[in-house]
């Protein structure tokens, strides 16, 4: 066999593959051309141990030069300055190293970003310390050190402030989607959340208060949970706002276990140092196995309490009401142990952070916001970052009911804003003396821009192949004008919790326009997605697997052949596809039905090993034909968020 070939059929350099072989025991000259067919297919047999070596070999030279490269900066103190946010791609310049090398880095950290994804402070701090490097604060200005400022100072009260007592715990409910965080709220308050929201899932932060009775002392204990509906937006509370929450739930599925979106999540729990007790849920479901879920968890260092760890782990069945008492029992255990940081002084004037804010058509800009120190009162000034934006109106729990004062812990959906906040904002009463007033102009036009933010978002959304093309948008009801945008472009309306004006309905129905009408952010993205999807073509992957030569025909039908002979290199799979060759042209194609050897059906035959095969196609075989076996892949192609 050529060497070229061997090197071909490896997958290796020539010159490096007969650089490597006398080290493995195959005395072949450095500048041999051709190898002994039986030499060859000892090395074939032998290439997935040789590969292996060479492969760990690389690895250790890899990570020995590594640990080189860190020694260097450390020696030199190197230094790095790290904003708030950055992208892949800054943070690859500010390190000095390619793109893609710092994008494995951080999927070591269980982060899958592109180069032009943003990550935050603490992930590139990581990154950054364990390259080496000396991390740097980067001082902020503008609006930016205002809000450093506001949250200092909740920072501050939180902490240092005298007069605190006990509060109840702030727990925050994480996961991967559709794993069941919803489903466990629902369980916890014994109310239907699921079904009072559109489409079944959870559309904006919500936060819920709970009494949950002591079984041993009858003691009544209140909860507080935020409810996210994924990791985001708790990321922009941390990275905006003060310590958010005492306690987070990690809901993981019995069936599914540790996805990605997990592991996105366990870094923000450790990121934000808050104490976390897994929930294991669904266990009565078919497939559920909460070892393997344990298993996977620690190799991510969080190693459940009954393995001899320090993380609780209780297994559950929010859709059954299972072990729901003993998840409340284990927080309230928690939130013991962390007494001494959950606290606060209920008398002073109220501080917290904006959990959701949005603009409802009957009530104007309304925010929840969790007090976490002081006491809310009605008529007290809505101080948020130093600015007045109205004063309290009126506020209500989560079930809708007034109330007059909101203390420490409490969740509560202020009425009375003259625009809304943003989600992570500081609210602190105590500042209103010193306060002006919001400019409310210039902030609209600023978050009329932000409104924007979604749809540029969907433009974003492309392929080689196909992307999105906006020919109109707005806010309010469709118009009869918007309807003839969208006729002329031969285009299809997207409406987000609006509706079409009558003409509007009228002129859609007569030109069979498409109108898809939405009250969930999420499910509109999901369907522009799908279709776009679905103008993707398939990509095709070959996978060469082995050749089969033909040594006898033991019978012919129409379509069929029962054939006899010998693998000599690499592997048969059932139901492969083959390319018969004959002197050294391909001739036709078929496949392999059937593998045989020792007169025992196969799956697979190896190298080496002479078998009996049933192979089906067009195209006659005849004895020293040489059938290359291949197997046949599509797959789909991913549309990208382009950022």
């Amino acid at each position: 066999m050529n060497v070229t070939e061997l090197a071909r059929q490896l997958r290796i350099h020539p010159v490096k593959l007969l650089t490597i072989l006398p080290e493995f025991g195959f005395d072949v000259g450095a500048k041999a051309v051709k190898i002994d067919d039986r030499v060859a297919a000892q090395i074939q047999k032998d290439w997935r141990r040789i590969k292996f070596v060479l492969e760990e070999r690389e690895r250790k030279e890899r990570e020995e030069e590594k640990e080189k490269e860190k020694a260097l900066r450390r020696e030199s103190g190197a230094k790095v300055i790290i904003p708030q946010i950055l992208t892949v791609r800054d943070l690859a310049e500010r390190l000095n190293v390619p793109v893609n090398k710092l994008i494995v880095e951080l999927m070591k950290n269980g982060i899958l970003a592109n180069q032009n994804e943003n990550i935050d402070h603490d992930t590139a701090m990581i990154v950054a310390q364990d390259m080496g490097y000396t991390v740097e604060e980067e001082k902020a200005t503008g609006k930016e050190e205002t809000m450093t400022s506001h949250t200092a100072n909740l920072e501050k009260i939180l902490l240092t402030e005298e007069g605190m007592i006990a509060r109840p715990p702030v727990i925050v409910v994480m996961g991967h989607v559709d794993h069941g965080k919803t489903k466990l709220l629902d369980a916890v308050r014994n109310t239907n959340v699921m079904g009072g929201e559109a489409g079944g899932i959870t559309q904006h932060i919500g936060a819920y208060q709970v009494i949950w009775t002591d079984p041993k002392t009858k003691e009544k204990k209140p909860l507080t949970f935020i409810d996210t509906p994924g990791h985001e937006a708790f990321t922009v509370m941390r990275s905006r706002g003060a310590k958010v929450a005492d306690i987070a739930i990690l809901v993981v599925a019995a069936d599914d276990g540790v996805k990605p979106q997990t592991v996105e999540v366990i870094n923000i729990i450790k990121a934000a140092k808050l104490p976390v007790v897994v929930a294991i849920n669904k266990i009565d479901k078919t497939g559920a196995d909460p070892q393997k879920v344990r298993t996977e968890l620690s190799q991510y260092g969080l190693i459940a309490d009954d393995w001899g760890g320090e993380t609780p782990v209780v297994e559950i069945s929010a859709k059954n009401n299972l072990n729901i008492d003993k998840l409340l029992d284990t927080l309230m255990l928690v939130g013991d142990m962390n007494e001494k940081a959950i606290r606060a002084n209920p008398d002073r004037a109220a501080a917290g952070t904006v959990i959701e804010a949005r603009v409802s058509k009957g009530e104007g800009p309304v925010a929840t916001v969790l007090v976490q120190s002081g006491t809310l009162h009605n008529n007290d000034a809505l101080v948020i970052n130093g600015e007045i934006y109205g004063k309290v109106r009126a506020m209500k729990n989560y079930r809708g009911e007034n109330m007059e004062s909101a203390p420490p812990s409490t969740p509560v959906r202020i009425l009375g804003f003259k625009l809304a906040p943003a989600v992570g904002d500081v609210l602190d009463v105590g500042q209103s003396a010193t306060a002006q007033n919001v400019d409310v102009k210039n902030k609209r036009v600023q978050q009329s821009g932000a409104e924007q933010r979604p749809i540029q978002k969907v433009e974003k959304l492309k392929n080689d192949e196909v992307s999105v093309k906006i020919v109109g948008k707005g806010l309010g009801n469709i118009s009869a004008d918007d309807v003839g945008k969208a006729q002329a472009a031969n285009a299809v309306i997207y409406g987000f919790n609006v509706f079409p004006a009558s003409v509007a309905t009228e002129m859609m129905q007569k030109n069979n326009i498409p109108f898809r009408q939405y009250k969930i952010i999420y499910d509109m993205f999901d369907n522009i997605k799908e279709e776009l999807q679905k103008l993707l073509n398939p990509e095709l992957i070959l996978t060469e697997l082995g050749n089969f030569k033909v040594l006898k025909v033991f019978r012919s039908e129409k379509g069929s052949q029962v054939l006899g002979g010998r693998v000599e290199m690499g592997k048969l799979l059932v139901d492969c596809k083959v390319r018969v060759k004959r002197d050294g042209e391909i001739i036709g194609i078929g496949k392999l039905a059937r593998l045989q050897s020792n007169k025992q059906n196969m799956s697979e035959i190896p190298a080496g090993t002479e078998c009996g095969v049933q192979y089906e196609g067009k195209t006659k075989v005849e004895e020293n034909d040489i059938l290359e076996a291949y197997k046949e892949e599509t797959k789909m192609k991913k549309l990208v968020l382009d950022k």
